[in-house]
């Protein structure tokens, strides 16, 4: 998949066909789009290209409505869709100047000029432009005198992406990572980067790799115990147990996530890890010392392998 956040410069694309959307989580009803997308480009021997933004343009047309906790960081967007198979993926720079032009300039100056479409899949209610002024409707009359046919994605579809996107969001707050995983249809994950913790973990059996995600708008389970995948920066995957937390037992700290990864013993500080998000095991707990935590840890540790036996 090939990705390009110069939309100056983008290299010509073989018979275009382009949705565009935010595709935050990439879950089930975006892959709908996908399907639909891969289809149109398949009758015509075209290519797929996703537009998408960022910063999420709600970070800089709305400031002023509460935070925006996302279910994928850009990295792990374009992640998912090339494992979806998208051909092409536009990074557009989200800003007051590409928010404030016109929907005319916008259709002329970008999505013809830069991307010479022969499709253009979007949804009946689809806005663009300054003031949200441009529509279908407005595309289909550019289509008319530039030669690309507008394609709308049902409502019913819209209508499943934006009860899912919800559904997720909700599920994740509530730590229910198995729903999350059903609706999203792939689990959900986190990433960063393997920085010191204390190191109480080693010291009782358990090395936990502590993860620090930097985007502060990346939308985190709830704090609990969890049966995770772990992949490294060479693209190993090993199963783990993952405490998201204040680790109450000790003294309370800052949030903190950390991994227990199985049958692992490398140096990895500094590194960059994925989690995969498969079952929640339990609330986090305050134990009456460090023997009962580490009776509990054992437990946890049974309880991953048998929620991972078919991983």
């Amino acid at each position: 998949m090939h990705v390009y956040r110069d939309i100056q410069n983008l290299p010509p694309i073989k018979n275009a066909v382009i949705t565009i959307g935010t595709f935050d989580g990439v879950h089930l009803g975006h892959q709908k789009i996908i399907d639909q997308l891969k289809m149109e480009a398949a009758k015509i021997d075209g290519e797929t290209v996703i537009v998408t933004f960022y910063p999420h343009p709600r970070k800089i047309v709305h400031k002023e409505q509460s935070p925006l906790l996302l279910l994928t960081t850009l990295s792990e967007k374009l992640h998912l869709l090339e494992s979806y198979g998208i051909d092409h993926v536009v990074v557009v720079p989200f800003n007051k100047d590409f928010a404030s032009q016109t929907a005319a300039s916008y259709v002329e100056d970008f999505l013809i000029a830069k991307l010479h479409p022969k499709v253009v899949i979007i949804g009946y209610d689809h806005k663009f432009g300054k003031d949200r002024k441009g529509d279908y409707t407005t595309l289909e009359h550019y289509g008319k005198v530039h030669q690309f046919a507008v394609l709308e994605i049902p409502g019913k579809v819209l209508d499943e992406v934006t009860i899912s996107s919800t559904a997720v969001r909700g599920a994740i707050k509530g730590g229910d990572v198995g729903k999350a995983l059903d609706l999203l249809g792939h689990p959900y994950t986190l990433s960063g980067q393997v920085v010191k913790g204390n190191q109480l973990g080693r010291k009782i059996g358990y090395p936990t790799a502590n993860i620090h995600v930097p985007e502060a708008d990346k939308l985190l389970p709830a704090n609990g115990v969890y049966a995770v995948l772990v992949r490294t920066e060479d693209d190993k995957t090993f199963k783990g147990m993952l405490n998201i937390g204040i680790r109450p037992t000790i003294g309370e700290s800052p949030l903190t996530i950390e991994v227990n990864i199985f049958d692992f013993n490398q140096d990895i500080y500094g590194q960059h890890l994925t989690v995969e998000f498969i079952a929640r095991l339990r609330d986090e707990l305050k134990f009456d010392g460090l023997a009962p935590l580490i009776d509990a840890l054992a437990q946890d540790a049974i309880d991953t392998k048998a929620a991972l036996k078919y991983y």
